[in-house]
């Protein structure tokens, strides 16, 4: 058409042919600058991705499943408690049972809610233990949201301290499972519950990014999660249960965690993956074991 120029290739995105004058050396250095622009261009995006995960990395580690309001929990002798942080309010579910051996605190995974964690209470019935399952920032009917691994901890010890004391001269359980071993042993090295268990525990979550993500340097997590390093502060019995075929936390974690734990001991279920732990009956029966196993405290003994 008139006024249009013909296409032209720009110089040097393509070498001339040999008929055309090109030698071997003029087509490498064409391919060397074009591999040069490609690398610049990959070392870019892979500084926006590094960029990305540090700010943003909450998204990967937390999968939360908000309930409005209104939602009311229809399990007998379950109430729900409210509990003030820092900027929010967490919300949690408390069985109270008529006369309880003790508490379990439970540590919920890294999805869903509390109405997810919590659809049967006739175990914790049969073991005679109240319980207390708490709903992290932005789970379930808990406002704010999660921003550090510092607060996040601070949640779970205000948790801790809203309902422990309630059970003086009881037993006390800190239960975590998968996300919330870490948050577990934490709180168990601080305050020394009679029994620990952690169900599906990762060494530390650098430990897991390493596996998972060896592209990405550990030192872009911003929540590490030592479980390993708290765990070697647990003074009383710990429990482990791992499933041999969990591919999301290999069971490699809890081996490393027992090691380093003075008085872990850890149940292996061979056919057990990651979220189906709970379905194998050696599961119930080593976790209601432990539980009666405990002594009873000084004031029981009186009654």
């Amino acid at each position: 058409m008139i006024g249009e120029r013909p296409f032209a290739v720009p110089a040097g995105l393509l070498a001339p042919s040999a008929g055309e004058g090109a030698t071997p050396a003029h087509d490498a250095l064409g391919w060397l600058r074009a591999a040069g622009s490609l690398a610049v261009l990959a070392g870019f995006a892979y500084l926006l991705l590094l960029a990305w995960v540090y700010h943003h990395q909450e998204r990967l580690i937390f999968r939360p499943a908000p309930l409005p309001a209104t939602h009311r929990f229809a399990l007998a002798d379950v109430h729900e408690v409210a509990i003030p942080v820092a900027g929010a309010t967490l919300s949690a579910l408390h069985l109270r049972l008529p006369n309880p051996r003790g508490l379990i605190f439970f540590l919920h995974g890294n999805s869903g809610n509390a109405a997810d964690w919590l659809r049967s209470t006739d175990f914790y019935r049969a073991a005679n233990y109240d319980l207390l399952l708490l709903d992290y920032r932005g789970y379930g009917k808990s406002g704010g949201r999660i921003e550090s691994e510092e607060q996040l901890r601070a949640d779970v010890r205000a948790a801790w301290q809203a309902v422990a004391p309630a059970y003086a001269g009881r037993r006390l359980v800190i239960y975590g499972r998968s996300l919330g071993t870490a948050l577990a042993a934490g709180l168990a090295a601080e305050v020394q519950p009679d029994l620990t268990i952690l169900v599906s525990p990762y060494c530390s979550m650098r430990q897991l990014m390493r596996q998972h993500h060896p592209l990405l340097p550990p030192a872009l997590l911003r929540y590490p999660l030592a479980t390993c390093a708290d765990a070697a502060g647990i003074d009383g019995p710990l429990l482990l249960v791992h499933g041999e075929r969990d591919s999301l936390i290999p069971i490699a974690h809890s081996e490393q965690l027992a090691a380093v734990a003075p008085h872990a001991r850890l149940l292996r279920l061979a056919d057990a993956a990651h979220a189906d732990v709970h379905e194998f009956p050696a599961y119930g029966s080593e976790l209601m074991r432990a539980l009666q196993a405990l002594p009873a405290r000084p004031s029981e003994e009186d009654e």
